[in-house]
This record gives C-alpha cells, structure tokens and sequence, in this order.
C-alpha cells in the first residue's frame, strides 16, 4: 500500500452526526409513513446506521454493491454491479443512500435500474456531495455536505479498504 494517509480533520464527528440528524429528520418528514432504504456498500453503512438510527416508525432497508474505483482514488467511468437488492421495490417509497456523490455516474446507473423496478417514489440521500466533479447531471434530493475535488476517506468511505473506521472525515495526502 502507499504512504496515502489522512492529513487533515475536514469533517468532525460531532460536525458529521448533527447533520445526519437533520437528515433523518427531512427524509421522515418527506415520508412520515413506510419507507425503504436502500445502501450503497461498502462507503455508506455507516452514514446508513447512524440515519436510521435517528428515524422512528416503520423502516426496512437493503443493500446494494457497485464498483466504480477499484482501488485507486479517481473514478474508472465503468459501473459495476456486484450485488443486487434482496427484496423488492415495487410500490415502496425508496430513498438510496450513498456515501458521495462525485461525478454522478455511478448514482445514475442506480437510479436507473431502481426507477425501473416501480417504487412509488426514488430519491437520494447522500452524505458528501462533490457538483465540481460531475459529468452527469444527477439529481439528489438529501444532501449532508458539499465539499471541494479532495479525496477523503473516513465514516465508510476508504482509500484501498483502509480508514473507513474513521469517526470523522478526512482529506488524503501523502
């Protein structure tokens, strides 16, 4: 592995869990009734955890597995989907929850094949959105910050498998 590692503090963990509380909040008050999480892993099982966690009533969740980075820190363009979701989505209001959101093209390519399953309602969540980065226009109804063109790891999100028990979250520099 590289000599990459966290150099700066961008986000707290304090800064980061207020935030998600006002999310859940959003999202809850969007749909006070049934709702369906669907995660994207590996990158957001955490910011997932922390928002349901802050929701009351009826919730289901599941999970889905793309690839667009393999183990470097800019993203390949190529989509990969390498799990799908368990049960289905027909007529659920479902939101996606991702870690960030950076050029878009991932994010599409699953609001694609969701839209296409018949929810009642699509939207997205996201805990790091980058709009500097984006190639496609993507639309993201929920999110927790936007942040510059760094390459951060932490509270999921990783730099070869490594960091994402990070509390907070931080820039990369060698």
């Amino acid at each position: 592995m590289s000599d990459l590692r966290p150099a700066e503090i961008l986000l707290s963990e304090e800064q980061i869990q207020k935030r998600v509380a006002e999310l859940a909040r959003d999202i809850r008050c969007d749909f006070p009734d049934s709702l369906h999480l669907v995660a994207v892993l590996k990158g957001a099982f955490i910011f997932l955890s922390d928002l349901v966690r802050h929701m009351v009533g009826q919730v289901s969740l599941d999970f889905m597995a793309v690839s667009s980075y393999a183990k470097g820190t800019t993203s390949s363009g190529e989509v990969r989907l390498l799990k799908d979701l368990d049960t289905t989505l027909d007529g659920k209001n479902v939101v996606i929850v991702e870690d960030i959101v950076d050029t878009g093209l991932t994010l599409t390519y699953l609001q694609d094949i969701l839209r296409a399953r018949n929810p009642r309602t699509l939207r997205t969540a996201c805990l790091l959105s980058k709009p500097s980065r984006r190639q496609v226009d993507v639309k993201v109804e929920y999110i927790g910050f936007t942040i510059e063109d760094r390459f951060v790891v932490g509270y999921g999100l990783d730099y070869a498998e490594q960091y994402r028990n990070l509390p907070h979250i931080a820039v990369v520099g060698s």
